[in-house]
């Protein structure tokens, strides 16, 4: 019985006592050595009272046994639904109660702190810290290292991701097993990763990038991981030197050229570095090629579509642009009024249709309606234009998207918490170039008549809602906000006057 996603990811490793993961302390998992982990858990969730198509939340650090809930859930025929661990637990609560899972696992620590909400949401709590350890390991340990895998169809899903929305809601794209394979397959042949690859990745395992990018390629591709914790400079400068490639966020490039010890040498021996999730500065490329001789693959994703574009493996990589669409991909520029595709050139919001592009908003029919046409085009919320020689240029963000470090911030969920502030009559929360980050999140509040804003207080509000990297890095506070003739806020006013407050 087939199951078409572990099958191409996994299961072609039954046996194999190839590497597959090497970690900072030294040690080797093999590829069967994971899948015997991966089997353990997937018979602890079958006793857990789990059934194919239940969604799984898991919300703890990366690990190599974290990474085996994955594979386990896709063994299960699971829908695996990670969270930032950065999540607070009205975040995390949100999370599970809207997509009805039946197992949270959570670090340790946490456990008290969402012990309410899992009951409260009808999931059941278990446990694991940064070491694999906790109940759920627990309840793994004497099962079977076989698995009977569950079969699926292309289209049954795979994962859930959280992606939120303008009005602060949060809304989870559906993802099937067509959507993450069909990419996988793509993205291992334009990029040429083979199984002699062996992927520096320090990148988190809880969103499209570190999971269903870098990990699903390396397990198609047969190739191998150094898996870092974090994205420590020094971690990644000490194991560049067993590495091939490397998948990372424009922060990872620009932390790396400000290390002395980053060097051409250093370097020499690396097939392919790739950026995403956020625009790489033209000045970050071009530094990146004088200091190592390599220029950087930068390329377009989102989380409703994994990659759209590449720019090529051979051929030119264009500094201030994301490539060309991927094979398999259809995208086009349009009016974002009447929807009519726009003149090459020209700017309009960029749609993309493929095997790629999600299933859908989970019990949002009309949300998924407003933003996935009938013909199967995807309208991302992107402004891009396509220049003379086809390479795909993205020029802003639609709904005032901000991305901190490769990570999404939807300024609508901050200023909801602003507004409701002491001596906060309203807020817009607005993106500026950050050198570190690529942008920061910075807050416009408008004071009203009986006083200033407390900005300790105000701050010690958001981080007990909100995880850390949304918390804007700066905070202004003003007497009005620029808005036009019909009352809206004019966000790309406040852009403008405050572009250089992290740069200046």
């Amino acid at each position: 019985m087939a199951n078409p996603l572990y099958d191409a990811l996994f299961g072609r490793h039954a046996g194999k006592q190839t590497p597959f993961l090497y970690l900072p302390d030294d040690r080797l998992i093999t590829h069967a050595g994971f899948l015997a982990v991966t089997a353990r858990y997937a018979n602890a969730f079958d006793a857990c009272g789990l059934r194919p198509g239940d969604r799984v939340a898991v919300q703890i650090e990366k690990s190599p046994d974290a990474l085996a809930l994955y594979a386990a859930c896709v063994q299960a025929g699971l829908v695996f639904l990670p969270l930032n661990p950065a999540y607070q637990p009205a975040e995390v609560s949100y999370f599970v109660g809207n997509s009805g899972a039946r197992l949270l696992v959570c670090d340790p620590a946490n456990a008290a702190a969402l012990s309410d909400i899992a009951e409260d949401s009808g999931a059941r709590l278990e446990t694991m810290d940064s070491d694999g350890k906790g109940s759920l390991r627990d309840l793994a340990t004497g099962q079977p290292e076989h698995f009977q895998t569950v079969a699926r169809e292309m289209d049954d899903l795979a994962a859930f991701l959280y992606t939120s929305g303008t009005t602060g809601r949060s809304k989870g794209a559906m993802l099937s097993q067509r959507n993450l394979l069909s990419n996988a397959r793509t993205l291992t042949e334009v990029w040429r990763f083979t199984e002699s690859d062996v992927l520096l990745h320090a990148l988190p395992i809880f969103h499209t990038h570190g999971l269903f990018v870098a990990t699903n390629i390396i397990l198609l591709s047969g190739g191998a991981m150094i898996f870092l914790p974090k994205p420590d400079v020094t971690q990644m400068i000490r194991f560049m030197p067993q590495a091939s490639s490397l998948m990372g966020v424009p922060t990872f490039y620009t932390r790396l050229l400000d290390a002395p010890e980053f060097t051409r040498e250093l370097t020499a021996h690396m097939r392919l570095f790739i950026s995403g999730s956020a625009p790489l500065l033209a000045e970050t490329h071009e530094q990146f090629a004088a200091r190592t001789g390599h220029r950087i693959l930068e390329r377009y994703g989102m989380t409703e579509t994994n990659m759209n574009t590449s720019n090529p493996y051979d051929g030119e990589r264009r500094a201030g642009t994301v490539g060309m669409p991927l094979l398999g991909v259809e995208l086009k520029v349009c009016d974002p009024e009447t929807g009519a595709e726009v003149p090459q050139g020209e700017i309009g919001v960029i749609e993309v249709r493929g095997d790629n592009v999600f299933q859908g908003y989970w019990q949002m029919p009309e949300k998924t309606a407003a933003e996935l046409r009938e013909d199967g085009f995807f309208i991302t919320g992107d402004l891009g234009l396509i220049d003379d020689q086809g390479y795909v240029q993205i020029v802003g963000r639609g709904k005032d998207l901000i991305i901190s470090g490769g990570y999404n911030i939807y300024p609508k969920e901050v200023e909801l918490l602003l507004d409701e502030q002491a001596h906060v009559v309203e807020s817009a929360v607005i993106g500026v170039p950050h050198g570190d980050l690529g942008e920061a999140p910075v807050a416009v509040l408008v004071r009203d008549k009986a006083g200033e804003p407390d900005l300790n207080a105000i701050i010690a509000a958001l981080n007990r809602e909100l995880a850390r990297f949304k918390v804007p890095r700066q905070f202004v506070v003003v007497d009005e906000l620029p808005r036009n003739t019909m009352g809206k806020v004019q966000k790309n006013l406040l852009r403008d006057q405050y572009t250089e407050l992290f740069t200046a």
